[in-house]
């Protein structure tokens, strides 16, 4: 079961500042102190989150937080930025309101790492597919291009935003982003060309410096050298914890991602170093003849390189520095510039060219990542903004004056847009609403922007006033006009309570604002409202050949030339932040406030008073009391019933009616007084702090109660468990300990046993033993008896039989003597005659006798390469020899046979197959000779690498190795996987295992190598086969011996194939598509160490040479 859980469970301090009881702002401090210091920077005012920066790491934001938050109730956890960023992507996608998260503080206190912590939860809990991915990597991309070129060092920040972005993601109906468009308002160009003390120009100069290769400085004509470039401040030009070379490289990669061409990230960089080489030019005053001061470029190095870098004639931007052209009705004059107007004059152009550059920058952002459909998209806008700015001392200027009315027009919707969620709500539940009063700042709005006797219409109108303009002058209206007005104060109005002010400078004004009051120097408000860039300037840039310049300079188009004088900077801010409210109000609003809680950018240290002054001018109190000006706390009724159902026995466990009855029977039961709460349609709403509170604490002792009853069964489930185990476990001990037991006891009987069975048998035996000895003796006496008795009548009938003999022995001997006289008397006339033949005879046989048994002693070995045969001891034998030592090399060559193998003997068949093809016909064919026919060379059914080509092969694979495919164009090899099967040849690419072509056996007709020593062959097709569509195949191979022997005996074996035909000649034809190529092998000497080579001579012949052998 899921376990519900709660933003009031654990809570550390309170988590939403609503329940804050009391309610000071010393209580509110004290609350946010204690959450930081617990790493709980996250705090709830209502729908609003309070986030405090915590200057380090903090691992919340990890995908597990992510899934966490996905999908949960508002209030459901402890508060985080994904609650919000959830509530409002939910609302979105289920609901079909279009959502804003608006993101304020002062900078420093974390706008856009929150914003960045916005986008990329939407991102991780949206759709997935390729395009989404693309989308979201775009969107989230757009922030390091601008935070390069809109984002610089300050004293309060290292990453301070010097503009206001607003961007809107678009959605589908299903809640996958298509795209986005951002908007970008009043960007700090002054910092182009001055910094304050302690801080830094824009980062993209010093990313751009330190990241950049040599190469591509070198281009830009820069130098690494910070401190050749008068724009570039160099007391912080190096900052602790920031890589700018890193960032550099960040900043391309991005740049790529959201869609910039190459030649567009080099424009943009030609711009950046123009702009610092507009830095270092100089100006020297010179006299006129006529009295007048003009002023002169000192070094016209740099001036000479920024022209080369935007294609500008030098001549042309020289004159523009030099003199002002002015235009009235059909009138020009043109006056000379002196040193102090060509300063102003360099700098505003260097302002316009970057803050131009910016504006480029996000429109071809907005190109790349809007959203490609027409169809009506739902909107998430994210609002990025400057925060509420006092600095000390007086330094409040025209930009901070700007940047409060802002934030004054963003508090007015702020508290309206509360209000009217608030009044919604209370009707939608049907609660009684009651007015609350707090301070409505639409009379400060009003005193700035009123179109009549507003600051900012006074300032259009002392700025078109024509006659002499100061600061002065305009102060002046200012105190005749608003002098009455109660937030305006100054030492020159009317108002006799200032005059005598001393914190009040002459040259100041004082605004109370919601956050405060501010006090502004009007010194500089005339210039930067004006921001005038002069006509010669924008002419002489929309001259240059940069195809960029002339995009961001349309107003120097002479055939387009205004006469009218451009808007105003006030003029244009206050239209856009019109526009900004009015696209706010058609949202559904959400609320990030962000506080830094010190100015040293440390971790763990908290500044009561600079939180106080943030919380002040945030209006976080005025949010506080108008949340809780009617009910403090509201909840729907099935949760509220889920988490306080103990404390009533008729709710607990289990409540079967409707919850908001459950939730009636548990107040009525807990005494609850009926004015503390109320009943809406499906939520209850709680007035007072201390009600909820005390039922938390009723529920804390309740869960403590029930957590012992629990403890208390489990305990005695425990126990009851681990007894009957115990019992169980002791009967089994019992019953192996009984077997245990039995088993010794029967050893020991049986041991017994054996012992009295062996004595018992040992006896028998010996008594046996002691009978069959008896029976041998007696048995031996009889027998030596009678060998005796034997013996005595044996040499008896000896001696008897030896007279016998001897008597029988002299007859005989007489007879023999007396035939052999008669047979020598019978035969003595022909002996003479027939002697000769018969000795000739036997000694032949003799011979022959002795010639056989020394063949056994002196045979040869069993080898049958072995050709050693004795020699023949006589003439005569010459035959018999010869014969003979054939008869015994077959017979010796069947027994080495005899021993071979299935496999070896098909080894010694492509052995001989191959003697038979290529013996004294190829060159190459000698060193092959050694060598093995491994076949499988790339081990194909074993290598992983080539499992799929393996299987894409129908037959068992008799060869495979590694060719190269010869390329008729141009004679250079690509290595190819040559498979040779059954069936047919198969050839694929190395790398990826691709077949690239399959040729069947019969497909082939012949193939052609050379007599030479190189591995070239060609596999010839038949033609108007299906494999000879693109012609023959040249290919060369260290083993082409094997390769075409195994071919030739495939080929051979093949039921429906012919014998292959070898052709073996130093020229032959190839057929390649439709053309016939003659490959000609000759012989020449090795090139740069390599051996054969193949070159193209013409379109009809490939010309292999070989290296002559030594």
């Amino acid at each position: 079961m899921e376990v519900k859980t709660s933003l009031l469970d654990n809570m550390i301090g309170v988590g939403d500042m609503v329940l804050l009881e009391p309610l000071s702002e010393d209580s509110f401090i004290e609350n946010l102190r204690n959450r930081f210091d617990h790493n709980e920077i996250y705090t709830y005012i209502g729908s609003v989150v309070i986030s405090m920066n915590p200057y380090r790491a903090l691992p919340i934001y990890t995908p597990e937080k992510v899934e966490e938050y996905r999908n949960r109730n508002f209030y459901e956890l402890s508060p985080h930025i994904y609650a919000l960023a959830d509530e409002a992507y939910r609302s979105l996608r289920d609901q079909d309101k279009d959502q804003c998260i608006l993101i304020t503080g002062e900078s420093g206190a974390g706008k856009t790492e929150a914003s960045k912590l916005v986008m990329s939860y939407v991102a991780a809990v949206c759709g997935k597919g390729q395009e989404v991915n693309k989308v979201k990597e775009q969107l989230l991309q757009s922030n390091p291009v601008l935070e390069a070129f809109g984002n610089a060092k300050t004293v309060r920040n290292d990453n301070s935003s010097r503009f206001g972005k607003y961007m809107d993601i678009e959605f589908d109906f299903k809640g996958d982003p298509l795209g986005g468009v951002i908007s970008n308002y009043l960007l700090e160009k002054s910092r182009v060309v001055k910094q304050p003390r302690g801080e830094r120009n824009f980062h993209v100069f010093y990313q751009l410096l330190s990241g950049a290769s040599d190469d591509t400085l070198k281009k830009l004509k820069l130098d690494r050298d910070f401190s050749k470039y008068n724009y570039l401040s160099l007391d912080s030009a190096a900052v602790i914890g920031l890589d700018d070379a890193a960032n550099f490289r960040t900043v391309k990669n991005a740049m790529q991602i959201v869609g910039f061409m190459e030649d567009e990230v080099q424009s943009v960089l030609q711009l950046v170093a123009a702009v610092l080489k507009l830095g270092n030019i100089e100006f020297k005053p010179e006299s006129r003849s006529n009295g007048t001061d003009e002023s002169r470029i000192k070094d016209k190095n740099d001036l000479k390189e920024m022209c080369e870098l935007l294609g500008i004639e030098q001549s042309v931007l020289e004159r523009a520095f030099s003199y002002r052209t002015v235009e009235a009705k059909q009138e020009k004059v043109s006056t000379t510039l002196n040193v102090a107007q060509a300063y102003y004059a360099r700098d505003a152009l260097a302002k316009n060219l970057y803050s131009r550059l910016f504006s480029w920058l996000v429109t071809r952002i907005n190109e790349s990542i809007k959203a490609q459909t027409k169809a009506r998209h739902k909107v998430m806008g994210v609002l990025d903004i400057y925060g509420f700015e006092i600095f000390e001392d007086c330094d409040n200027s025209f930009e901070q004056f700007i940047i409060n009315y802002c934030n004054e027009k963003l508090q007015q919707i702020f508290i309206e847009l509360t209000l009217r969620e608030e009044q919604e709500e209370y009707v939608r539940e049907g609660i009684e609403w009651t007015n609350i009063e707090y301070f409505n700042n639409a009379i400060i709005c009003d005193l700035i922007e009123n179109h009549q006797n507003g600051i900012l219409a006074m300032l259009d109108e002392e700025c078109l006033r024509p006659g002499t303009v100061t600061d002065e002058t305009f102060l002046d209206k200012l105190n005749t006009i608003c002098a009455g007005h109660k937030h305006f104060e100054s030492r020159q109005s009317k108002n006799s309570k200032f005059l005598t002010d001393h914190s009040l400078p002459h040259n100041c004004f004082r605004i109370q604002h919601y956050a405060g009051k501010v006090l502004y120097r009007a010194e500089g408000f005339v210039d930067k409202n004006n921001d005038l860039l002069y006509r010669d300037m924008s002419q002489a840039m929309y001259k240059a050949k940069h195809s960029l310049i002339k995009q961001l300079f349309p107003e120097g188009n002479p055939a387009k030339v205004n006469l009218k004088r451009p808007p105003t900077a006030g003029f244009q801010f206050k239209a856009s932040v019109g526009t900004l409210m009015r696209n706010l109000q058609t949202k559904n609003p959400n609320y990030i406030r962000c506080i830094k809680p010190n100015d040293k950018k440390a971790s763990h240290i908290f500044t009561d008073t600079l939180v106080c002054h943030q919380v002040r001018y945030l209006g976080l109190m005025e949010n506080v009391r108008v949340r809780r000006a009617g009910y403090a706390f509201r909840q729907a009724y099935e949760p509220c019933l889920e988490r306080y159902k103990m404390l009533c026995k008729r709710t607990w466990p289990h409540w079967k009616g409707p919850a908001r009855e459950g939730v009636e029977v548990l107040m009525a039961d807990l005494q609850v007084p009926a004015d503390d709460f109320s009943y809406g349609r499906s939520k209850i709403f709680i007035r007072n702090p201390r009600t909820l509170f005390s039922l938390e604490e009723r529920r804390r002792q309740c869960l403590q109660d029930l957590a012992t009853l629990i403890q208390k069964i489990y305990r005695g489930h425990k126990c009851r468990s681990h007894f009957l185990l115990l019992k169980k476990s002791q009967i089994v001990v019992s019953a192996w300990y009984r077997r245990y037991a039995q088993e010794k006891k029967y050893q020991k009987i049986k041991s017994a046993t054996t012992v009295v069975q062996s004595y018992t048998r040992g006896w028998q035996a010996r008594k046996l033993l002691r009978e069959l000895k008896y029976q041998k003796r007696c048995e031996e006496a009889v027998t030596t008896i009678a060998a005796f008795w034997h013996g005595t009548q044996a040499r008896r009938e000896l001696r008897r039989l030896k007279e016998e003999a001897r008597r029988k022995n002299a007859v005989a001997l007489i007879w023999a003597y007396w035939q052999g006289l008669k047979v020598r008397r019978d035969y003595r006339k022909f002996f003479r005659a027939n002697a000769g033949k018969k000795i000739y005879d036997f000694t032949i046989q003799r011979i022959m006798q002795k010639y056989f048994l020394g063949l056994k002693s002196t045979s040869p070995p069993m080898s049958p390469v072995d050709k050693s045969w004795p020699a023949r001891p006589y003439r005569f034998l010459d035959g018999v020899h010869a014969e003979l030592r054939k008869i015994f090399h077959h017979w010796r060559c069947k027994k080495y046979r005899s021993q071979f193998t299935e496999e070896k003997k098909a080894v010694y068949k492509e052995k001989l197959e191959a003697s038979e093809i290529f013996k004294d016909k190829k060159a190459l064919y000698p060193s092959s000779v050694s060598q093995p026919f491994k076949g499988d060379y790339l081990e194909i059914t074993k290598n992983p690498k080539y499992q799929k080509l393996n299987s894409s092969v129908d037959a068992k694979v008799l060869l495979a190795d590694v060719v190269n495919k010869i390329n008729r164009a141009n004679g250079k090899g690509t290595a190819r996987i040559f498979l040779l099967t059954k069936k047919g040849v198969v050839l694929a690419d190395q790398k990826t295992g691709q077949v690239k072509a399959s040729v069947p056996l019969p497909d082939l007709a012949s193939v052609s190598v050379s007599t030479q020593n190189d591995g070239f062959f060609a596999l010839k097709l038949k033609e108007g086969s299906a494999s000879a569509i693109k012609g023959d195949f040249l290919l060369s191979s260290e083993r082409l011996i094997e390769i075409i022997t195994k071919l030739h005996l495939t080929g051979a074996t093949a039921a429906d194939s012919e014998r292959l035909n070898i052709d073996i000649s130093d020229e032959f034809l190839v057929q390649f598509n439709h053309d016939k190529v003659c490959v000609k092998f000759i012989q020449g000497a090795a090139r740069n160490g390599n051996g054969v080579s193949c070159k193209r001579k013409n379109n009809r012949l490939l010309e292999v040479s070989v290296p002559t052998t030594a």
